[in-house]
Parts: C-alpha cells; sequence; structure tokens
C-alpha cells in the first residue's frame, strides 16, 4: 500500500506538509490566479493532443475539457475558492477538476510538469499583454495625429535645454511622440513575433518519452512552434524581460510627454489647457487646478523600471534550468503591465481633450531671439559668407539686440550694418517666425508642408 502524503500533488516524497512559513513564502496563488484563463487553456490543448496521441482516451479528454470549461465559469463568476495550501493556479485548478471529474484529472499532468506549464502560461498572459500594449499604443498614435494635424501650422518654441532655440510648429512637435511611440509600437510588435515559440511538452527540462506531438499544441494555442530546447524551454524568462524592456522605453517617452504637459500647463508657459477630467483642485487654494494625472504618469513609471531591474537580478544569476526564483516574476510583469496600461490610457484621454493656446505658443514663438539661426543662415546663402564668420557676425547682432531690449527683427538696417556692411533690408524676410517655419522644408522638418506629409504617412502607416 503505498502510503500518500499530507500534499498529494506533491506526490510521495513527503511524509509531512509545509510548514505555515515555508506555506506562506512559496504559494503563489495570491497573484498568479490572474493565468487561470490562460492555464486552462493551456490545459484544454494538453489534453486534446494527449487523445489525439492516443495516449488517454477520447472519453477522459472530454471529461477534461467540460471539467475545465465549468472551472472557468466558476472563476469568471467570482465563485471559485482559492487554496494557498495548493501553492498557485496550476494546483488550484487540477485539484477542483478532481472534484468535479474524478479519476481522469489525474491523467492530465501525463507528459507535462509544472515548470512547462507555468512556463507556457506566463507566455500566454504576456503574449496577451503585447496585443493589449499594441491596440493601446495605436489609440495614442491616433490621438497625437490629431493634436499634429490641428495645429501643423502653429508656431511655438522649439527648445534645447529647455531654452528657446529655434521656431517650430505644434504639429512637428507633437509628431516627435508619434516617432517615439510608433517606435515602442515596433518593439512591441517584434518581442510579440520572437516570444512565440510553445514550451508545452519540454516538460520538466528534458522532454518526455511519451510520443506527444508538440506542433499540435503550439498551433492550437496560437503559437508559430514549439520551443527547441526543452532546456531553454522551461528556463526562458526573456519574453517577459523584453516586455518589461519595451515597457520602460514606451514609459519614458509618456514620461517626457508627461512632464511637458506639467509645464506647457503651468501659469508661467499657458501653452496649453488640460481638462476638468484630467485635473484636480486643491484643499486650500481655489484658484488652483493641477495636472495631477500627468504628474502620476510621470511617477508611475519608477515602477516599471524598477520591475525591469528586479527581473534581471533574478535572473541575472540562475543556473539551468528552472529554480523557484523565477517565481518572483509574475508580480514585477503584473505590476508594471497594469501601470503601462492606465499610463497609456491616460495619456490618450488629455492628448484627446488637450487644448492647446495658439496664441501663446506663437507669443513665446519669436522669443529668445529664436530666429538667429535664419539669420546667420541668410549671411551665408545671400552673402556667401563662411558659417563661422556669419555665427560670430548673428551673435554680435543678438548681443546688440539684447542691450537696446529689442527683438532682431526691430533693429534698424542702419544699427545691423554698422556689425556688417553687407546687410540689407532683405536680411528682414528671414526673422518672422511663420517665415522661419516655412523655410525648413527638408525631409523631416518643421515646415507645415512637412508636417502633414509626415501626418499622411502616418495615418498609412496605422490604416
Amino acid at each position: 500500500m503505498v502510503k500518500k502524503s499530507s500534499n498529494q500533488m506533491w506526490g510521495g516524497r513527503f511524509a509531512a506538509g509545509p510548514d505555515a512559513i515555508m506555506q506562506a513564502i512559496n504559494a503563489s496563488i495570491g497573484f498568479d490566479q490572474r493565468m487561470a484563463a490562460e492555464d486552462i487553456a493551456g490545459s484544454k490543448a494538453h489534453a486534446a493532443m494527449l487523445a489525439s496521441a492516443g495516449i488517454i482516451s477520447d472519453s477522459d479528454a472530454q471529461a477534461m475539457r467540460e471539467g475545465l470549461d465549468a472551472i472557468l465559469s466558476e472563476i469568471e463568476a467570482g465563485k471559485f475558492q482559492f487554496s494557498e495550501a495548493l501553492e498557485d493556479i496550476h494546483m488550484n485548478v487540477e485539484a477542483r477538476l478532481t472534484e468535479l471529474i474524478g479519476a481522469p484529472a489525474g491523467r492530465l499532468h501525463t507528459a507535462r510538469s509544472r515548470n512547462d506549464q507555468v512556463a507556457l502560461d506566463f507566455k500566454l498572459w504576456v503574449r496577451g499583454q503585447l496585443d493589449a500594449t499594441e491596440a493601446a499604443l495605436v489609440t495614442l498614435l491616433h490621438a497625437c495625429l490629431r493634436q499634429a494635424e490641428a495645429g501643423a501650422d502653429w508656431v511655438m518654441p522649439g527648445f534645447t535645454h529647455l531654452q528657446v532655440a529655434q521656431p517650430v510648429t505644434w504639429g512637428h512637435h507633437m509628431m516627435a511622440y508619434v516617432e517615439m511611440f510608433g517606435r515602442d509600437l515596433g518593439r512591441v510588435r517584434d518581442a510579440r513575433r520572437r516570444m512565440n515559440e510553445c514550451p508545452l511538452g519540454a516538460a520538466a527540462l528534458a522532454g518526455t518519452s511519451f510520443a506527444i506531438d508538440r506542433e499540435m499544441t503550439a498551433q492550437e494555442l496560437g503559437f508559430d512552434r514549439p520551443a527547441a530546447n526543452s532546456l531553454d524551454a522551461v528556463s526562458d524568462r526573456d519574453f517577459a524581460l523584453e516586455f518589461l524592456g519595451c515597457a520602460s522605453i514606451c514609459a519614458m517617452h509618456l514620461s517626457r510627454m508627461a512632464e511637458e504637459l506639467v509645464i506647457w500647463s503651468s501659469a508661467q508657459f499657458r501653452f496649453i489647457a488640460l481638462s476638468d477630467r484630467f485635473s484636480t483642485g486643491s484643499s486650500i487654494m481655489p484658484q488652483k487646478k493641477n495636472p495631477d494625472a500627468a504628474e502620476l504618469i510621470r511617477a508611475k513609471i519608477g515602477r516599471i523600471f524598477g520591475a525591469n531591474v528586479a527581473l534581471m537580478l533574478v535572473m541575472k544569476g540562475l543556473p539551468l534550468t528552472y529554480s523557484k526564483d523565477m517565481q518572483e516574476d509574475k508580480e514585477l510583469v503584473f505590476d508594471a503591465a497594469d501601470n503601462l496600461m492606465l499610463a497609456l490610457a491616460a495619456m490618450a484621454g488629455m492628448l484627446g481633450d488637450l487644448r492647446a493656446n495658439k496664441e501663446a505658443l506663437e507669443a513665446a514663438a519669436g522669443a529668445g531671439f529664436s530666429t538667429a539661426t535664419d539669420l546667420a543662415d541668410w549671411l551665408v546663402r545671400v552673402l556667401d559668407m563662411p558659417f563661422r564668420e556669419a555665427h560670430h557676425v548673428t551673435g554680435s547682432l543678438v548681443a546688440m539686440a539684447e542691450n537696446k531690449g529689442c527683438d532682431l527683427g526691430e533693429l534698424g538696417l542702419d544699427e545691423m550694418q554698422t556689425v556688417h556692411e553687407g546687410m540689407t533690408s532683405e536680411v528682414f524676410e528671414v526673422l518672422g517666425v511663420h517665415n522661419s517655419v516655412a523655410s525648413r522644408m527638408s525631409y523631416g522638418g518643421t515646415a507645415p508642408a512637412q508636417v502633414r506629409a509626415q501626418i499622411a504617412r502616418w495615418k498609412e502607416i496605422l490604416a
């Protein structure tokens, strides 16, 4: 007679159950129940394959499928009783399946280990999150494009070092973020393609002696192919790290945009007005309208960065194949994914409601001698002056205007000629901010015609 362990899932090796502290540190059901749908999908595909291969009977496979569907319905209805004593989502589902269908449930784990099972569930979950991120990025890109199209020819200051540099257009500035989020979209799609290999069938680490059909389970679960090495399949978390890498870069872009929205909505800039839906007030100062959504996006990014670094540190010292350390992967990824999706949705919402202040943008566009480079270019183009000399002449004119407390275009021609006698009245044609942006017709430049061409290109890409 075989003596039963106090935890039948572990088998006969253990005579006693775990200590309460061991149970607390070992259990993951508190968070990995999020993968219930993925776990059940993987088990249904595995059962169907086992029956197809003649490893279990068709009647057992049907009982498994019906039982698993019933369990999923219980979970979705909030009626499933999760047990910490059963450690994780895999054992919770299997124990409930045993209650529902009896002995056939014990055959489900044939030719399978928790190692390839958890790798499958987690990969399915991350793949779904990549799909959700892709959809959220497309929504955000369309919000940016609408802003760009509305203000394709609105002038505003372009900055370096947060100092006024040259005039640009609002549309051009918005299209810079389209390029950033577009690269994020490309990374997400690329990561999904690379991770789409099925680990199921790798078993504990060495594969299995059963004549399983890994191509069948891979196809059933929407993978391109089975993972080619069983050792790698159960110990790989590159897909999670790559998701966190994509998320971190995207989060950085979101934080940069959030920072600009915070600055631009201030009384000192007045470049934009955020809607009441994405702002809050003050408990003491009735005039306040705080850009809290943007600030919270900026703050939540740190959690995504932290998850990326933390999982790298978990994985960096692990020998092949599976180690229990890898259980620490999921909470990090779940939290990062939740915060990324929230930040993407909030940014798309803010941009959808945001009103740019055309007049304030234009008033600021000419400040800080923003057309100085246009003047230097004119000296090179019209007077055939070497650029370094033109830079020096322009700098002298800027100093003159600064001393007078006026803009470059407000200097008289006679004053300009004291710096360089070749100056003509034509120079005033390049000193206006609208003339400046219109002249930047190089590919990717800020000229409205170029901005509209890029908007059209991106609309075609997203279509």
